[in-house]
């Protein structure tokens, strides 16, 4: 048990492979009728989840923690954790984005959300707000954290100011998280 609890990807394997074998059970299918919505759902869930989790990972854990590191021990976190985190954190972003909004073609509201039409504006403000969000995980929390992390080539100050820029943005995530998340959960 060790070897597989050890090994995430085949828990996460595991785990959807149990997932699709509920929804083939007769017990799933006496409850809910299964179709797209209903897979993009439990997808977009699943990746926002994660995303939002890490996000939330970031900005109550790391970010506050990393002061009181030891010095020397900082670099387990900035070669090892971060990066890793980082990785799940902006591909999670991307793939609720493309699942919500495949989720929302499929309700027909993507266009009326979008376009914050009557009737749709709750979803529509979600949509806005993560898209905004998105955006900036991938143009200026990914880019600027590449510098922080020293993953790309960059002097120290400019390190410093790439974690600076990076934190607020991760700030203005959390902060935009919170309607966003009201919005997105109380549309259906």
């Amino acid at each position: 048990m060790d070897k597989f609890f050890g090994n995430l990807h085949a828990v996460l394997a595991v785990g959807f492979v149990l997932a699709l074998g509920m929804i083939f059970s007769p017990f799933y299918s006496e409850y809910v009728t299964l179709d797209a919505n209903h897979i993009f759902q439990w997808l977009h869930v699943f990746f926002g989840i994660v995303w939002i989790g890490l996000l939330y990972y970031f900005n109550f854990v790391q970010i506050p923690t990393m002061p009181s590191i030891p010095a020397e021990l900082k670099p387990g976190v900035s070669k090892f954790i971060a990066p890793k985190a980082l990785f799940f954190f902006r591909w999670a972003a991307l793939l609720t984005v493309i699942t919500g909004a495949i989720l929302a073609w499929l309700y027909d509201e993507l266009h009326q959300g979008l376009a914050l039409q009557p009737g749709y504006q709750l979803i529509g403000i979600g949509m806005w707000l993560a898209l905004i969000m998105a955006a900036n995980v991938w143009f200026v929390i990914w880019p600027n954290q590449k510098k922080a992390l020293g993953l790309v080539e960059a002097d120290d100050a400019t390190k410093a100011k790439a974690a600076k820029t990076a934190m607020m943005a991760s700030r203005l995530n959390v902060m935009l998280s919170i309607p966003m998340l009201l919005a997105m959960t109380n549309m259906h």
